[in-house]
């Protein structure tokens, strides 16, 4: 069953809630995986579940990209912040 990453990624506050956050993130990728397996989607546009990054270099240098421009949130929290930058890598173009 999925899980909501938002919620996930607004309780991340430690290294145990980093890791869960972590594991559900890889949980929602292998999920839109299958999904793209059985109805891909079109060539230009984000992919199953909004999966942006196909491919791990793909993702990192996205949460990378996203982490130099997008500087918000709780920056005294350094594991919320790097949640958010790995779930930015989903998303970021």
């Amino acid at each position: 069953m999925p899980q909501d990453l938002d919620k996930l990624l607004g309780r991340v506050n430690d290294e145990e809630s980093f890791r869960t956050f972590v594991d559900a993130l890889a949980a929602d990728f292998a999920e839109a995986r299958e999904i793209e397996a059985i109805t891909p989607s079109k060539p230009y546009g984000a992919g199953a579940l909004g999966w942006e990054h196909s491919t791990v270099d793909g993702f990192l240098g996205a949460a990378a990209a996203c982490g130099v421009a997008v500087v918000e949130g709780d920056l005294n929290n350094p594991w919320l912040r790097c949640a958010a930058i790995l779930y930015g890598g989903k998303f970021y173009e």
